[in-house]
């Protein structure tokens, strides 16, 4: 097999991936698409070696409203096979799920063998979103908090390669983003009404993802963190870490040839009568 060849951007803790976050303008699109596709070959190669090798990989988006959780993901999975990489964006619990252990409804979407799954958003929504609006008591904050370490002990010791990444944007560029969902008739579903009584509790949030990092931020299970003002610039550099954090191989396979084939002309079907759809 041969070897990965990704940049390590290191593995403390908390650790900003940033690249040249700071240095010059925005990203261009034309070097931002010469980059992610680059990075696509790695993240085939990611999925083949999963396969090959029967991995498990669990990686989880949080961050604010605006913060670029959806197209990140995006970004990872466009070029990949849905089956290798599930995204998982639950909806609200239930009356029956609420009545389950916190964490059930979510244990069922951890990866299986040969399988990786991407949260956009995941269990950390009661730190997070649940908290700040109020739909759980602080009993409850505190009891996932004190016991989250332990479940992702048990993950990563199951031998689930788990990864936790929280995207920082300010809160100018948030403005900014949710004001142009508004009048943007693609991106008006983006805008929920708990997106906008969330909205005036930025402070509250701020509280809230620092009592999560505080409590979960472990060895095992560390939380990285991405600035995401520049959108394109944070989904290169988070693709690019997570491969650094995952030590795959490029599996081995024969080149493909395609067969020679015969097409008759004869049998183009015009007896059936297609009903074409209009052409421009």
């Amino acid at each position: 097999m041969k070897k990965k060849n990704v940049n390590d951007v290191g593995d403390k803790a908390h650790e900003v991936v940033d690249g040249d976050q700071t240095e010059g303008g925005p990203l261009k699109r034309k070097a931002y698409e010469k980059e992610l596709k680059k990075l696509h070959v790695e993240l085939v190669k990611l999925q083949e070696w999963v396969r090959h090798e029967g991995k498990k990989i669990c990686i989880v988006f949080e961050g604010r409203d605006g913060a670029g959780k959806g197209g990140t993901i995006k970004a990872i999975t466009e070029r990949v096979s849905p089956r290798i990489f599930r995204v998982v964006a639950l909806p609200a619990p239930t009356e029956r799920e609420k009545s389950q252990l916190y964490v059930q409804r979510y244990i069922q979407h951890f990866p299986a063998a040969g399988e990786i799954t991407i949260f956009d958003r995941s269990y950390y929504n009661r730190a997070g979103v649940e908290r700040v609006m109020g739909f759980c008591t602080d009993e409850q904050v505190k009891k996932f908090l004190d016991g989250v370490p332990a479940v992702e002990k048990t993950m990563v010791d199951s031998g689930i390669i788990l990864l936790k990444y929280w995207l920082e944007v300010s809160p100018e560029e948030q403005q900014r983003r949710l004001e142009a969902r508004v009048d943007d008739g693609r991106k008006i579903w983006k805008l929920s009404k708990m997106d906008i009584k969330s909205y005036t509790r930025w402070d509250d949030y701020t509280e809230a993802r620092n009592a999560m990092f505080q409590a979960s931020d472990t060895a095992w299970a560390p939380w990285y963190v991405a600035r995401s003002d520049d959108k394109k610039k944070a989904r290169l550099n988070i693709i690019r870490h997570l491969l650094s954090k995952i030590p795959y191989e490029e599996v081995p396979r024969e080149k493909v040839k395609l067969p020679k084939r015969s097409v008759s002309k004869s049998k183009n079907g015009d007896e059936l009568n297609f009903r074409f759809i209009p052409e421009m």
